[in-house]
């Protein structure tokens, strides 16, 4: 009865150096394409970077038995992960090259039950507003059918990437 799951990833250095030297969107671009790594967390949780723009990022996930807690359903924390990525990189596609971006907050609403059963769930994050130095972002948990799963609001805070 004992399951596994085996997974790889790529040197997390190599897109960590990249930040910063372009512009956030042509950054995401470049690990939407593959030029980039992406960041391990993706490969761990088995979620996929699947659309990028000017403000609007949507990541992926076909939920498994992995992502479970206890009860027999998705843990908060992998709703809570996509949410964060989606509102933290829908951030970084604003940002100019030399700035970087951390989330200050995440507020997170869960709404419905995620399992196997659910099939692929989209977190897609929006831009509410951006300045110099503050962003607000939030991003809402679909499913197929754009049933609202969980939604959360990110402030982030925007600061200049030191020459490496």
């Amino acid at each position: 009865m004992t399951r596994s799951r085996t997974f790889e990833w790529q040197d997390p250095g190599i897109s960590a150096a990249a930040v910063g030297r372009q512009s956030g969107l042509d950054f995401l671009r470049s690990v939407l394409s593959g030029r980039l790594p992406a960041p391990p967390i993706m490969a761990t949780l088995g979620f996929s970077l699947e659309e990028v723009e000017f403000g609007r990022v949507v990541f992926a996930v076909e939920p498994g038995e992995e992502h479970y807690n206890p009860i027999g359903s998705v843990h908060g924390g992998v709703y809570a992960t996509l949410l964060d990525s989606a509102a933290g990189c829908c951030v970084q596609t604003v940002l100019p090259a030399g700035m970087g971006y951390t989330s200050l907050d995440l507020s997170v609403k869960f709404l419905r039950r995620i399992t196997v059963d659910t099939g692929k769930v989209r977190a897609v994050g929006t831009v509410l507003s951006h300045g110099r130095r503050t962003a607000l972002a939030q991003a809402e948990l679909l499913d197929s059918e754009d049933r609202l799963l969980a939604h959360a609001t990110s402030s982030c805070m925007i600061f200049p990437v030191p020459p490496s």
